[in-house]
This record gives structure tokens, C-alpha cells and sequence, in this order.
């Protein structure tokens, strides 16, 4: 899925929900079929054991952000959580639509529920980066692993990457910024070049915060080729993420606008030039400017252009014949062919 040979130039969009569901399973399963129709190649959730991610103090931190779920840090998470017997009807709903289920295990009791339900693609969050007993861990599931560089140094980044590589070769690491949202001046895009000649052996992407779809197709010119986008149904609802989040019709332009940058690059056959159909129809072709007497030198100042109903010689072809000889009378006016021409 993720080898270089695989993917090649074809672009890997990841629609992700992270808890933008606001711990709803319904709407969670509303977002598969939405932005599968919409053109997702995976939905991606998160998985977190809140009581083992947090201590108890940072559990139990009272959290007054306008955003909180609940009074305290622990229940606010809580509340935005999918329940773990929730997730195989997930997974089912990705195979019915045609989409691949990707998590991100934010912990070991995570990664084994992910383990069990058999989840397609693994994401490493720019959190854990350089977390090498995690990633070690998740890496040696065999699944595809997909791991967002934010924040992160480049030894960190090399680290990360050799533990991963020590196990399988399906990996993308996706240049990534970690503020949330992203203004465009900051989205560092340069940084996908750096990875690709860091890391030749994996495929390189983009995960962004930008609130806009411009930073795909950007991302795709300087060689990403896997692009994970926060999604929302509702930029409106409560939640951090849901404001730089796309709505679906903006995932559909996004996805659009990216798988049509490799068609948009190759040049149009050399036959073809020419021949459009707008030049058919009004395109000029070469006349006498003045009368032309059989024998007579053709000049730039003996030759004009006119439309007609029938293309002779173009005009773009009057390199072709200056300076040669007419082999007939041609009136002021009259078309020229090849015919009429010597040499």
C-alpha cells in the first residue's frame, strides 16, 4: 500500500476524523460513508485508553476551555472517545464503502484493541515521535504505518524511521506542522523535499492544519503523494479541530484538486499542436498579400493570413515558405497550397 514501487504517482487521501464525532457513533459511521462517497481512500480515528494515557493528576485537571466535554480533562476525553466494541462495526462500515479503517493508538491498550479488530492502516502521531518502545510495537504488527513528523527533529525523524523500517517497508512519513489551525505562511511545504532525500526508501506526505484545500495540490508538486486533512460535517460544531477542519464538499475539491496535478504536468503531443479544433475552425491560413506572378520570390511583405471555411497552409507554417519560389499566378487574396509552391 505504501511501498514506493505500489503507490507510485498516485495520490493516498486520508479523511481524518480524529474526534470531530463528538463520541457519537452514529455520526462516526455517518463521516465513513460521507467521505468515502466524497472520495477517501481511508477514514482515520484515534484510540485512546484515557485512564492509562494520562496520570492521575492530568486526569483529574479541572479544564474550563470553552471547547470542554466535561469539568475535568479526563471526562472531557472521555465523552469524545469511541467505545472499543464500537470499532468493528467501524471497520465494517470502511469495507463496505470501499475504504481503508486507519487508527491512531495513543497507547499499548489502544494498539491491542487495534490489534484484535484488525485495523488496515496504523498512524504514529507527531505526539510520539521518537517514542521508539510505541513505535517498535506498533511497527511489529506488519500492518502499514503512517507517521506525522510534527515538531520533530530530524535525528528524531531518523530514529523513528530506522525502527520502522526494521520491521516492514510500507511507510509514509508525512511533513506535518503541529499548530492547530495552520496560517498558510507557515505550512513549510520545502520540508517534503528534505524528507524525500532523507528517506528514499519510504513515501513521503503531507498532513495539514491549513484550513484550505491549496496546500494539496502544493504538496503533491514537491512530491507527497500520501495527504491525511482533518474532516468535520459542521465547521460550527463544538471542538478545537472542527474550525480548520474541511466540510465534505471542500474534501471533494481537495481530493479533486490533487489527483488531477499529475495529469495537469505532461505536455500535449507534438501531433496534436495544431490540429485543436478552434484552429479549424478560425485558424488563418497563408494568402497573397499582393499579387504573386509565377516565378515570383514569396516575401514577408507578398504574404498576409486569412480565415476560411477550409484550412490550407497555416499560417504558423510561413517559415516554411519564405523564400521559396510560386510555380503559378497567385491573386491578391488567393490561399496558397504546397502545391503551388517549388522546392
Amino acid at each position: 500500500m505504501f511501498s514506493k514501487q505500489e503507490l507510485g504517482d498516485t495520490a493516498f487521501v486520508i479523511a481524518e476524523v480524529g474526534q470531530n464525532h463528538q463520541g457519537d457513533l452514529d455520526i462516526a459511521r455517518e463521516y465513513i460513508r460521507i467521505f468515502a462517497f466524497e472520495g477517501a481512500d481511508a477514514v482515520k480515528f484515534q484510540t485512546r485508553d484515557n485512564k492509562y494515557l494520562f496520570s492521575r493528576d492530568a486526569y483529574e485537571a479541572s479544564y474550563f476551555s470553552e471547547n470542554a466535554f466535561a469539568e475535568t480533562y479526563g471526562l472531557h476525553r472521555e465523552k469524545l472517545e469511541l467505545k472499543p466494541e464500537w470499532l468493528p462495526i467501524l471497520k465494517a462500515d470502511c469495507v463496505k464503502y470501499g475504504v481503508k479503517f486507519m487508527s491512531t493508538p495513543f497507547d499499548e491498550p489502544s494498539l491491542e484493541v487495534l490489534k484484535q479488530i484488525d485495523a488496515d492502516i496504523l498512524k504514529i502521531a507527531s505526539f510520539d515521535l521518537g517514542n521508539l518502545p510505541l513505535i517498535h510495537r506498533i511497527a511489529s504488527l506488519g500492518k502499514p504505518v503512517v507517521m506525522s513528523v510534527g515538531g520533530g527533529k530530524i535525528e528524531q525523524i531518523r530514529s523513528s524511521v530506522e525502527v520502522l523500517l526494521s520491521h516492514h517497508d510500507e511507510v509514509a512519513i508525512l511533513h506535518c506542522v503541529s499548530e492547530y489551525p495552520c496560517e498558510y505562511n507557515r505550512l513549510g511545504l520545502d520540508n517534503i523535499e528534505l524528507l524525500i532525500r532523507e528517506f528514499p526508501d519510504c513515501v513521503i506526505g503531507s498532513s495539514d492544519h491549513f484550513n484550505g484545500i491549496l496546500s494539496g495540490p502544493v504538496a503533491y508538486l514537491k512530491g507527497a503523494r500520501v495527504f491525511e486533512k482533518h474532516v468535520t460535517l459542521n465547521r460550527a460544531w463544538k471542538g478545537t479541530d472542527h474550525s480548520f477542519a474541511l466540510e465534505p464538499e471542500g474534501f471533494r475539491k481537495f481530493v479533486r484538486d490533487i489527483k488531477r496535478v499529475g495529469h495537469m504536468l505532461p505536455a500535449k503531443p507534438n501531433d496534436d499542436l495544431g490540429n485543436e479544433y478552434v484552429f479549424k475552425k478560425l485558424g488563418k491560413s497563408l494568402v497573397a498579400y499582393v499579387d504573386i506572378q509565377a516565378g515570383e520570390l514569396l516575401t514577408l511583405q507578398n504574404l498576409s493570413g486569412r480565415i476560411f471555411n477550409a484550412q490550407y497552409i497555416p499560417v504558423r507554417e510561413s517559415n516554411h515558405v519564405i523564400g521559396r519560389i510560386a510555380k503559378r499566378d497567385i491573386a491578391q487574396g488567393d490561399p496558397l497550397q504546397y502545391a503551388d509552391l517549388e522546392g
